[in-house]
């Protein structure tokens, strides 16, 4: 794994534990988009609500970050975005919130 995939998922992986919330509780996904996929589509809150998003290098590195995601409990659904969806997102899933 590269240098730069390391220090995005230690990033992601303590702000989930920071947050107590067990993996299979959270959805992770990639986009090209983040106002449109997270905040739109997902319907994420952007205030008092578990979230993060960083841009990986390419959509390469993105979906290889979040099929590793999926393999560690999250949800989602992989295998979207093209090859403009560099950012990876992660949320927690709630009864607002759109899967």
């Amino acid at each position: 794994m590269q240098t730069q995939t390391l220090s995005l998922s230690s990033e992601i992986d303590a702000w989930m534990v920071k947050s107590g919330i067990p993996n299979n509780s959270w959805y992770v996904g990639i986009t090209a988009d983040i106002e449109e996929r997270l905040f739109g589509y997902h319907q994420v809150p952007r205030k008092n609500h578990w979230f993060i998003y960083r841009r990986c290098v390419n959509a390469t590195e993105a979906r290889a970050l979040e099929a590793a995601y999926h393999q560690a409990g999250c949800k989602g659904s992989g295998g979207g975005g093209g090859n403009d969806a560099v950012y990876i997102y992660a949320y927690v899933i709630t009864a607002t919130t759109v899967e």
